[in-house]
């Protein structure tokens, strides 16, 4: 029999990585706050690989962090291992991934959550949705679960994961189910398609996972940690933590024998898979299908936790039939005898088609109704815990009647994720690559902090020891950068001028300042960090990460302003608003198309009509146009 059992103002469905920072930025703003999960045990699960990191999606951490967001202070504390990658490349590329111990990144995350102020945990399915059908937009109001318990509240974040409506795939057998085994959601889908939700269907994969005993490590290439501590946190202070290594192996000839002689029984080839999966992490069956011409693939071996003899198979994603996984490991270098412990599997789920949220990740169907993370077809931890935190604040300021919380292109990785997902159609899952921002050499990892912290302090989510942190190393960059401007140096630096030698760099001629001499390659910052000034003071702080960052500044001061001015005519663009009751049938000239999908979308401004798929240039003219019209009257 159903009942009133409470009121909140945010209400959270499920306790992924999404749903974990979406809860904790409602709380921590001061709103009374409920999580849903259909067990505790599934907190921040890490179904799928047991990192967090990488190309693009540490910025996204870092940006979370930055904001008050939670993944990167979690991951700090859990980590069985953090290197730099792409050390060879330049800063907009480079990039922090930390292996977690599964069970400590659980646990931390629960902890938190139980521990903070303002927000509550339930352990139940929810099946339904409360909506106001009065006239206008429809409005949720709160959530049903399987018991009939009603909780109301004034926004709702759904945050479904890989559940809804989730089946597993092996071979030739499918059935109900979650990540992991666990139980799936059975009726939501259900609840969101019956308030006007339209919802697609996806796949995602997982490789098996192997006993660590079982494992032969002379005949694979070990991937040790960074013996320089690293952190994700900017709050996290550098402290050396015991590190587990990873271990690279390749599949071989007879691996690759071995799949194609079995593909009658892989259901990627054979049909039961009906979803689609992510192009940049395809399974091992279509990758040895569609890169025949390829002799060997990498796969890494990595550690699920200090306590666990469990290990992941990285780049081994499959569906096969148990026995065919079987065979393909133990054709694997190193894996000769390996004893699999987990069957790699399949899973395809319901998800909600990005087009129908607006920049806030509120639903256009629903008012009051926000979704985040993999519910929104992305893949991976950091782009749903991204989401998570951003619906989560504009959950809040919804609830509090206040002005949403969007971030642009030119701002965050984060806004290029949302403004990608809302103004383009997905035909496979969304992963951010460093390729998607068109200003990543302003948007790195070692800078997040400059560019968002203001930001989280303005929505409340930066409290006063983070905030203290940032005003101390911004003044410590102005200092440094101003006393690298004022200082110089000449021919009668011989130290000096014997190190330009000795790394084939020109000899100072006349005096220059060490802003100048730094932009030279073969010059690093560490270069500089012993002099000092006529008082015998330091001319740098001793902070590493302010050395990073005016080392990137001097180098790279050139580009850096050629992408502040393309931001600049950007922002134009972004700065002319597009009316919420805009009559796009009215505007004459404009494709059917692009009609279309400005009345579907309801752009905020000209910037995002002109990213929206089906509108071209000359769209967007006609758009200007009938603004200036607009502004001058009939």
């Amino acid at each position: 029999m159903a009942y009133d059992a409470g009121k909140f103002d945010v209400i959270v469905i499920g306790a992924g990585h999404a749903g974990c920072e979406a809860a904790l930025a409602a709380a921590r703003m001061g709103c009374a706050t409920l999580l849903v999960t259909m067990s505790v045990e599934n907190v921040a699960l890490m179904p799928c690989n047991p990192s967090i990191g990488g190309p693009a999606k540490a910025q996204l951490v870092r940006e979370i962090d930055a904001l008050g967001g939670e993944m990167a202070r979690n991951i700090d504390q859990s980590r069985l291992q953090i290197r730099m990658i792409n050390t060879g490349k330049g800063p907009a590329v480079q990039a922090l991934r930390a292996q977690a111990d599964k069970s400590r990144y659980h646990a931390q995350m629960l902890k938190t959550l139980q521990n903070q102020e303002n927000l509550s945990l339930l352990m139940a399915e929810v099946t339904d949705l409360l909506v106001d059908d009065s006239p206008g937009l429809p409005a949720v109001t709160g959530i049903v679960t399987r018991t009939g318990a009603r909780y109301a509240c004034k926004t709702l974040v759904v945050t479904g994961g890989t559940y809804l409506k989730g089946r597993i795939i092996i071979g030739d057998l499918a059935y109900s189910g979650g990540p992991n085994n666990q139980a799936p959601a059975s009726s939501l889908s259900a609840a969101l398609m019956a308030r006007g939700i339209r919802l697609g269907r996806f796949k995602t994969g997982t490789p098996p996972r192997i006993d660590r005993k079982t494992v032969d490590f002379s005949k694979m290439t070990e991937q040790p940690g960074s013996e320089t501590p690293l952190n994700f946190s900017y709050m996290s202070d550098p402290v050396e933590r015991p590190q587990l290594s990873c271990w690279l192996t390749h599949s071989n000839s007879v691996t690759h024998d071995i799949v194609r002689q079995n593909l009658d029984r892989a259901p990627m080839f054979t049909g039961l898979i009906e979803g689609i999966g992510p192009r940049y992490c395809p399974s091992f069956e279509d990758k040895v299908v569609r890169f025949a011409h390829k002799d060997r693939h990498q796969l890494f071996v990595e550690p699920e936790g200090f306590n666990t003899d469990e290990m992941y198979v990285q780049g081994l994603n499959t569906s096969l039939p148990e026995d065919v996984q079987l065979a393909v490991l133990r054709s694997i270098p190193g894996l000769e005898n390996v004893r699999m412990v987990r069957t790699g599997y399949a899973i395809e789920y319901d998800y909600i088609p990005p087009s129908q949220l607006s920049l806030s990740l509120e639903t256009r169907p629903v008012a009051n109704l926000f979704s985040a993370g993999q519910i929104n077809g992305t893949s991976g931890y950091e782009e749903a815990a991204a989401q998570g935190l951003v619906a989560g604040i504009n959950a809040a300021l919804r609830a509090r009647g206040q002005e949403p919380f969007i971030l642009r292109r030119s701002e965050a990785f984060i806004g290029v994720m949302i403004d990608d997902l809302v103004n383009k159609d997905l035909d496979e899952p969304y992963r951010l690559l460093s390729s998607r921002s068109e200003y990543r050499l302003l948007l790195r990892q070692d800078n997040a902090d400059l560019r968002l912290t203001p930001r989280g302090r303005a929505v409340g989510l930066v409290d006063d020891a983070r905030w203290q942190r940032f005003e101390h190393k911004l003044k410590l960059l102005r200092e440094g950068e101003k006393k690298l401007r004022e200082s110089s140096a000449g021919p009668a630096d011989t130290a000096l001028n014997a190190l330009l030698s000795s790394r084939g760099s020109a000899p100072l001629r006349d005096r220059v300042s060490l802003w100048e001499l730094l932009r030279r390659p073969e010059v690093f910052i560490d270069d500089l960090t012993g002099r000092t000034d006529d008082a015998g003071n330091s001319l740098l702080p001793p902070l590493p990460s302010v050395l990073e960052q005016l080392e990137i500044q001097a180098k790279y001061e050139g580009y850096l302003h050629k992408q502040e001015e393309q931001v600049a005519r950007f922002e134009r663009l972004e700065n002319k608003p597009l009316p919420e009751d805009m009559d796009y049938d009215a505007v004459y000239g404009l494709a059917n198309e692009a009609r279309a999908r400005l009345k579907q979308v309801r752009p905020r401004s000209v910037g995002q009509a002109s990213r929206l798929a089906g509108v071209n240039p000359a769209d967007v003219n006609i758009l200007l146009i009938c603004l200036e019209k607009r502004k001058h009257g009939p």
